[in-house]
């Protein structure tokens, strides 16, 4: 890429600001930002044309209620050239997930997606979820939709072929088949209940199916069964029946199986009332592996074919996209979205909006789960905002919150200490924004609760002072939520007074002199507590709230738990990782063992070298 930036100041109207850029561009690519006077990015655009773009911009009339407002707040301008359109369009979706213009379309949902790895790192391969980077050596099978439709899908491959899913320290050091084996969903392979080379049949065939030739391993089984019938293995053949009948099951569940589609996501696209819901099926190896919805922030009231297109650019920006995506409205700049996918792909990407047969069906399909997606989602903003209003009304705030933040805390008797934060607003929970908050203080002393909640309450606010003192971004919650009562309040007052932040409201709960829901007593600085009626829909509302962030602290506090139970003393050992790691638990099977091992021992396990095996030696030998 190349081109300077320029950034001009202007007191001018917004169009006769753009008007004065003019002169100086040229009709490269490239893309523009428009900022306010206070210099924050209104908007980010690419353009064929730059020169061409901006002049739209600089009629004094003629515009979308959405872009003359856009042009009324412009006060500067930034240009970026490009070498290339394609070069734009990257640069455009980058700069907006980067900045979150307020004018742009944003995707604010963008989590990575699960799979199934049929890992190839033993003799016996593993299958199992994975998400994230795809380090592990073996053949990878998704996205799916969510980890619960990878859970199912995981559940009834078990069923047919019997392949393991425990770790490889858990293979190695099993002496008795575990319970999988029992209710044939394994073959126990870890305790040679069947041959290498059978298993490797399964794991054929458990690979076939989810490359969609489900009819060839059918077909396979069933050959299988009638010869084991012949043969009068009646035990066998009984079996193999079961997973032929568990085989059918998985291909009931799945719903819509496309024969005409071998891979493609299915993306369709609702709006209504200012709001966008945006489905995408996934289609991979003819069958369909779940669905999930999207609610992009519309830009102000951005028209489909830009909501679409900018969901495309930042939807795929750090995931693989398939061969072929199926659309429900055409996008403007359809061929540079090709051309970017497919250089991301590295092969050939095609971009349809099908009129007619089975493509149209599940694109309608789709489109019809957008709409009703929306609706629900649109039924319980309304409720949610009656919610708001109550609590407003209700605890005496200036109006009804945006942002709710909820703190709690989460130990055993002071040991693997962590605080939790939860968000809420109009849309319900914002579990994107949560947080937890590993407790660092040393010289806190075991179950110092107050303690606890002045290290969450710092670590959070000092970052937003300094991420952003003028407050211009949503982060600022407009009531804080604390599990006390008006001992816990005054301390996070006298926190957030050291702070330098006085004007955030604060509510205590209180559980009532039973300790029962629904006796909840509720503290303000500075006033009286008090109570609200039984059956107030604000009180179930905060008892929500208050037992989601009970959840959320509990369920880090498990997970830091079972980290630190599962911790070895080879975690310490410099140079070893989770292979090394592995391989020295295998050839030993217990921390201990390496402790106690001699140095030989050492150079003995297989990717071991001499260096690490002193390396390994030295650390538990310091002593002599």
């Amino acid at each position: 890429m190349k081109g300077p930036e320029k950034v001009t100041q202007g007191k001018e109207s917004g169009h006769q600001v753009i008007q004065s850029y003019l002169k100086s561009l040229t009709g490269q690519p490239g893309v523009y930002r428009m900022l306010d006077a206070e210099g924050r990015v209104l908007y980010v655009g690419k353009a064929r044309n730059l020169k061409a773009r901006v002049s739209n911009y600089a009629r004094p009339s003629g515009h979308s209620g959405r872009i003359a407002r856009m042009i009324h707040a412009t006060q500067s301008m930034m240009f970026l050239t490009t070498r290339t359109e394609t070069e734009a369009l990257l640069l455009e979706q980058n700069l907006i997930k980067q900045l979150k213009p307020y004018f742009n379309v944003l995707l604010r949902d963008d989590k990575s997606f699960p799979n199934i790895l049929v890992s190839k790192e033993h003799a016996y391969p593993q299958i199992k979820k994975h998400r994230g980077a795809k380090k592990e050596k073996g053949d990878y099978y998704g996205p799916f939709a969510s980890a619960g439709a990878v859970n199912r899908t995981l559940n009834q491959l078990q069923k047919v072929f019997l392949l393991r899913n425990c770790s490889d320290a858990m293979f190695a050091g099993r002496t008795r088949p575990c319970l999988l084996y029992q209710i044939k969903r394994c073959s126990a392979p870890c305790v040679g209940h069947i041959a290498e080379a059978d298993y490797a049949t399964l794991v054929a065939d458990a690979e076939r199916f989810l490359q969609g030739k489900s009819t060839q391993v059918q077909a396979g089984l069933a050959a299988d069964m009638a010869a084991a019938s012949e043969a009068m293995e009646f035990e066998r053949a009984a079996a193999l029946r079961d997973r032929i009948k568990a085989l059918t099951q998985v291909q009931q569940v799945q719903g819509i199986n496309p024969r005409g589609v071998a891979e493609a996501d299915v993306v369709a696209l609702h709006m209504e009332g200012g709001q966008a819901c945006v489905q995408v099926f996934f289609i991979r190896a003819n069958q369909s592996w779940g669905n999930r919805d999207f609610y992009p922030k519309t830009g102000a009231g951005a028209e489909a074919p830009e909501v679409l297109e900018a969901f495309l650019g930042q939807f795929y920006a750090d995931k693989e996209p398939p061969r072929l995506i199926l659309l429900s409205h055409p996008i403007e700049d359809a061929d540079l979205m090709t051309e970017l996918l497919s250089d991301r792909a590295g092969r050939k990407v095609e971009i349809a909006v099908p009129q007619r047969g089975e493509k149209a069906e599940l694109v309608e399909n789709a489109a019809r789960n957008a709409r009703e997606s929306l609706g629900r989602r649109m039924s319980e903003s309304a409720a949610q905002s009656k919610l708001l209003e109550g609590l407003a009304e209700a605890f005496d705030l200036d109006g009804p919150p945006r942002r709710i933040e909820v703190y709690d805390n989460s130990h055993i008797m002071g040991t693997n200490a962590v605080g939790g934060m939860i968000v809420a607003g109009p849309e319900g929970f914002n579990k994107g924004q949560y947080r937890k908050f590993n407790i660092k203080g040393a010289d806190l002393s075991p179950g110092d609760d107050f303690g606890m909640m002045k290290e969450v309450l710092t670590r959070r606010f000092q970052r937003l002072l300094k991420e952003d003192p003028d407050r211009e971004s949503e982060a600022w919650p407009d009531l804080l939520l604390i599990d006390g009562g008006a001992g816990q309040v005054s301390a996070v007052m006298e926190i957030m007074e050291e702070l330098g932040v006085e004007d955030v409201p604060m509510l205590g709960v209180a559980k009532g002199v039973d300790r029962d829901a629904g006796k909840e007593e509720f503290h303000r600085p500075g006033k009286p507590p008090f109570a609200l009626p039984h059956n107030a829909a604000v009180l179930y509302f905060v008892q929500r709230l208050r037992d989601e962030a009970h959840r959320w602290a509990i369920g880090a506090h498990r997970a830091k738990r079972a980290k630190a139970i599962g911790a070895t003393p080879l975690d310490e050992v410099p140079g070893i990782g989770a292979a090394r790691k592995r391989a020295l638990l295998q050839h030993f099977g217990s921390a201990k063992a390496v402790a106690r091992a001699g140095l030989e021992d050492l150079k003995a396990v297989e990717g071991i070298s001499e260096t690490m095996a002193q390396t390994v030696y030295d650390f538990f030998h310091a002593g002599g």
